[in-house]
This record gives C-alpha cells, sequence and structure tokens, in this order.
C-alpha cells in the first residue's frame, strides 16, 4: 500500500521532476519534448521555485521516497496564439493562474493524486491572492484527463468544435477558485 505526501518541490526534487514530466510527454502526449512548448520542463526551477506566485508541487511515494506526481501553478495566461485570442484576452498573464503539469506516473494513477495536487495548487492561488480565475488545458485523448478536468471546472473553449480541422485536441477549462 502506498501513501503520498504532498508538497511544495525543492532543487533537489528537479531532476525527478523533470523524469515525470518528460515521461510524460513522451509517453503519454506522443509528442517528446518541444522546446517552445515544454521549456518549463528542462528548467522547472526558474519557472516555478524561484518566480513569486508560482510554485511547483510534488506527491512524494513515503514508501520509498520518489516523485510519484507533479503539479505547477504560474501567473501566465495562455497565449496567443497559438491559441485564440478571445481566450488569452479572457485569461490575461498576471491575473490568471495557470495549473501546468499535473502528472502522475502510470503506476501511481487512480489514487487520487491528480485531485490533491490541484487541490493544493488551487489553495496557493486563493493564498497568494490577486487571481481573478485559474485556467488550464490539456489534450482531449489523454487518459483520465477530460473525466478529471470536468469534475473540478468547466471548458470555456474545446478547439475540436470551435476549430474543426485544425487538427488540435485541446480542451481549454477554467476551474473556480476555492
Amino acid at each position: 500500500m502506498h501513501d503520498y505526501r504532498i508538497r511544495t518541490a525543492t532543487d533537489a526534487d528537479l531532476d525527478e521532476v523533470r523524469a515525470v514530466m518528460l515521461d510524460t510527454v513522451y509517453r503519454d502526449f506522443g509528442t517528446g519534448y518541444v522546446p517552445h512548448w515544454h521549456a518549463d520542463i528542462i528548467d522547472p526551477g526558474s519557472f516555478y521555485l524561484r518566480p513569486p506566485r508560482h510554485t511547483l508541487l510534488v506527491a512524494v511515494d513515503t514508501h520509498d521516497g520518489t516523485v510519484a506526481a507533479t503539479g505547477a501553478l504560474d501567473a501566465r495566461g495562455p497565449a496567443h496564439p497559438p491559441n485564440p485570442r478571445w481566450l488569452a484576452d479572457r485569461y490575461p498573464s498576471g491575473e490568471t493562474a495557470q495549473l501546468r503539469r499535473v502528472y502522475v506516473r502510470p503506476e501511481h494513477r487512480r489514487r487520487g493524486l491528480a485531485g490533491r495536487l490541484v487541490t493544493e495548487l488551487l489553495d496557493f492561488a486563493v493564498r497568494d491572492g490577486g487571481y481573478r480565475s485559474v485556467y488550464l488545458h490539456t489534450n482531449a485523448h489523454l487518459c483520465g484527463a477530460m473525466a478529471l478536468w470536468q469534475t473540478l471546472g468547466k471548458i470555456v473553449c474545446d478547439e475540436r468544435v470551435e476549430r474543426p480541422g485544425a487538427g488540435s485536441d485541446v480542451v481549454h477549462f477554467e476551474l473556480p477558485l476555492l
């Protein structure tokens, strides 16, 4: 039986964090590392540990001390392009807490880790103050992603519907601040 502790990541965690994130983009996304999409994965400390109002959380398996899951939050709203202009305008940088990199290693899935990480990230957004909304996007075909995000928030843009034929399976969500 595994038990997990959710905590803020430290510099000592960054190699394992990077491994969880890279494994996810290669295995689950099938894209591999794409520099303009994934620069934060290579240097998560600069993106999430150092800037004020940003955070990086880890779920650590208390049995062996390994990082089983990650979740991050920053103050960068969705950029245009590639996102629709109206979406970038609705969720401006500085006012929007964006959830990122909520990834769980396959052997640790279905144990509530993503939900626990999101709860802690939303708590951080409220404690930090100044955020007017919480935004995220996901690929509609990722295992479990749509079900999770639909229970926690509402779809604000489904690119499969709003941009048919564009080849995008991205779905954008807004989550309520707790």
